[in-house]
């Protein structure tokens, strides 16, 4: 616990790929927010945070929420209000990078953006919007879609103590430019990342809105349990994504309790 927490709370400090930490991934508002979680493999406990504001340390409030309640996942101001109350730091998450991204999105008519189906043509201007009378099927093209995942990721970390213990943790601000209140794959547990200390650990990277819907890490996990090998495990996973969504940007990583270790995009 004490390794995830360490190892994923040092990529926030290093705001690793701009997508990790404050100062990066500017909602549609302007404001950073942040997603962390952190799952203990023996008790299979989790605490998560969502749509976090003002507190830097996001990793570390995912372990307090173990530590200090009985819940699982707290979100937005709720969750900064009890972050908080555990001693963290409140203080802003925008810096000078944050808000030329944030400006250079609003100069470009606000492209790309998560919106469809509304008025007035969200690929065409900005905000704010009402859903249109007319019910359209609108699909982002593949360059759209690849200007969204690629300037975006997550850090997604296993730890397999030499007792045989296992944990997984993950720690985004989330995709830019969302819209307020999105929360992605990376705190859901199953999603974001899985731990079974009987079995291994997987965690995922990549459009969460699309990689949460089918649960790769906790799928994953069930292979390895199987006795199935790490590699066709994180094949097997993401090729159940492709199925559905052929374009998806996203990989998983999966380590079972003997230390082998794969990956699969």
């Amino acid at each position: 616990m004490d390794a995830v927490e360490t190892g994923c709370g040092q990529c926030e400090i290093d705001q690793c790929d701009g997508s990790v930490g404050y100062g990066g991934s500017p909602d549609e508002c302007g404001e950073t927010t942040l997603d962390a979680m952190i799952m203990d493999g023996n008790t299979m406990k989790v605490g998560a945070v969502a749509d976090l504001r003002r507190i830097k340390n996001a990793i570390g409030v995912a372990r307090k929420v173990i530590e200090h309640t009985r819940h699982t996942l707290l979100v937005g101001e709720s969750a900064s209000f009890f972050a908080e109350s555990m001693g963290f730091l409140s203080e802003d998450l925008t810096t000078q990078n944050s808000l030329s991204i944030y400006s250079k999105w609003l100069n470009q008519s606000c492209q790309p953006n998560f919106w469809k189906n509304v008025i007035p043509d969200a690929s065409k201007s900005c905000g704010p919007y009402k859903q249109s009378a007319e019910s359209r099927k609108e699909e982002r093209n593949i360059s759209e879609r690849r200007i969204q995942v690629h300037n975006h990721d997550t850090i997604g970390m296993i730890v397999i103590g030499q007792t045989g213990s296992v944990v997984a943790g993950t720690s985004t601000n989330g995709a830019d430019h969302k819209i307020q209140g999105r929360v992605g794959d990376s705190p859901i547990a199953g999603a974001g990342a899985y731990a079974d200390s009987t079995a291994g650990a997987a965690a995922a990277t990549g459009d969460g809105d699309i990689m949460m819907r089918f649960l790769p890490s906790y799928q994953a996990v069930e292979y390895m349990q199987t006795g199935m090998d790490p590699t066709i495990a994180c094949q097997k996973v993401i090729s159940r994504i492709q199925k559905y969504d052929p374009h998806f940007f996203g990989a998983v990583i999966c380590a079972n309790t003997s230390g082998s270790y794969d990956m699969s995009f």
